[in-house]
């Protein structure tokens, strides 16, 4: 009976433990993939559709680094501005959380972007971009990788500048502008 009660309270304090209830970008998108006012998009390293003989070994290892960028937009309008607010009120919140170190912000007090990074500056897992202006909505890019560093991300924008980009993943983002 001690053991039954001893491995039922271990089991409980473990199900508390790894629930954590903490905001993060990650539980924000997979919360806000269906709703109507935002747009989901994965985008894979095939998007960049480049010759990898051709890239000098730099440049293959900053591929390498990146394994996938996540794109969640929210398109406002007129009917929607209080969720406008709401919603980038929430984005800003997650990234002022101290795991998102911010390398830089720019903009006025409505309108402006922000770049951060989770990890240290040799292993960087993730880059976040977040734009917004209020007359369009905002989007929060998801730059997910392995090994990342500034090097990479800068040798992986010359490779983006050669590559023959892959417009079919981008459908989705390219059906919010247009509305």
């Amino acid at each position: 009976m001690k053991i039954n009660v001893f491995t039922s309270a271990l089991l409980l304090v473990v199900t508390l433990v790894s629930c954590n209830s903490e905001p993060s970008l990650q539980k924000y998108f997979v919360e806000n993939t269906d709703n109507k006012n935002f747009i989901a998009v994965d985008v894979s390293p095939g998007i960049l559709n480049v010759d990898k003989t051709k890239l000098s070994a730099e440049q293959n290892e900053a591929l390498k680094s990146f394994d996938k960028m996540n794109i969640l937009a929210f398109k406002s309008s007129d009917k929607n501005q209080a969720e406008f607010e709401t919603e980038k009120t929430k984005v800003k919140a997650i990234l002022k959380n101290p795991k998102y170190q911010q390398l830089m912000s720019f903009g006025s007090g409505k309108d402006g972007a922000s770049i951060s990074y989770v990890g240290t500056d040799d292993n960087i897992e993730e880059f976040v971009v977040f734009a917004n202006k209020k007359e369009s909505g905002f989007a929060v890019v998801r730059v997910l990788g392995k090994n990342m560093n500034p090097n990479n991300i800068m040798t992986l924008m010359s490779v983006l500048r050669e590559s023959k980009i892959d417009m079919e993943q981008l459908k989705p983002l390219q059906q919010l502008i247009k509305q």
